[in-house]
């Protein structure tokens, strides 16, 4: 097994990409800490896991309060005494025109986003370095680079960030023994895929080279990957997983 024992916090676990990743660690047998705000779905993720013979915990976690955000890590470390891979999959998705943009919309997407997923990183990465060893995946996005397409400026421009912190903590971190890499979905077929307008969501499919969204499944292949020591020499990384919609 690719993850064997492995204690792994995987955010955004209730459902999607989240759940699919989950998942695939639980069967690859790493320890799963699916963590989430929607804690009734991250138990729905933890009951899948346990069904097939896993080990999954679900925990609540607020990303936008870094209080809540050090309680988590605390309690984590409190049961497991060390992380090994950190997962920052959870997000918060905005389509608000860029005109009718509100403070507050821009700052609650900020704070998921971007503040969520550094801090999150910061509480964890002294433990990895302690043990010298640590896999953290960050979740970017195709609006990162391409300027939105379907989403608001302030989802992409948190994605955006996303790039500059792992390849920041990817320098930092290298020489404990921690990997920081990042994947970047496009289109890929989960609830806030299909929340978009009929228009909009024949026109990304179209866009496709290959014709369809992604499976959760196969952005979950991809993170695995690079969670797992087979992608040992690779950080810093920004790996695209969008059916040919933007080669780079």
């Amino acid at each position: 097994m690719r993850l064997k024992d492995k204690i792994s916090i995987v955010t955004g676990a209730a459902s999607g990409i989240g759940m699919a990743t989950s998942i695939n660690f639980g069967r690859q047998g790493a320890i799963v800490i699916a963590a989430d705000i929607d804690l009734e779905g991250a138990k729905r993720t933890a009951e899948k896991l346990e069904q097939e013979g896993s080990i999954g915990i679900p925990m609540k976690l607020d990303l936008s309060s870094l209080a809540e955000v050090k309680r988590f890590i605390n309690q984590v470390l409190e049961r497991f005494e060390n992380v090994d891979i950190l997962v920052n999959n959870a997000g918060r998705f905005s389509t608000l025109p860029i005109l009718e943009m509100t403070e507050e919309e821009w700052d609650g997407v900020m704070d998921v986003n971007l503040k969520g997923t550094f801090f999150l990183c910061k509480e964890v990465l002294p433990n990895m370095i302690k043990q010298g060893y640590g896999k953290i995946v960050n979740l970017s996005s195709l609006a990162a680079k391409r300027g939105g397409v379907t989403s608001g400026i302030n989802y992409a421009a948190s994605k955006a960030g996303i790039f500059s912190i792992t390849k920041c903590l990817a320098k930092f971190a290298a020489p404990y023994g921690i990997n920081v890499n990042a994947v970047v979905p496009a289109f890929c077929d989960t609830n806030m895929f299909r929340s978009l307008p009929k228009e909009k969501i024949e026109n990304a499919i179209k866009s496709i080279p290959l014709g369809r969204p992604a499976r959760p499944e196969e952005l979950a292949d991809a993170i695995l990957f690079l969670a797992s020591d087979e992608a040992s020499y690779i950080t810093g990384e920004i790996l695209d997983v969008n059916g040919g919609v933007l080669m780079d």
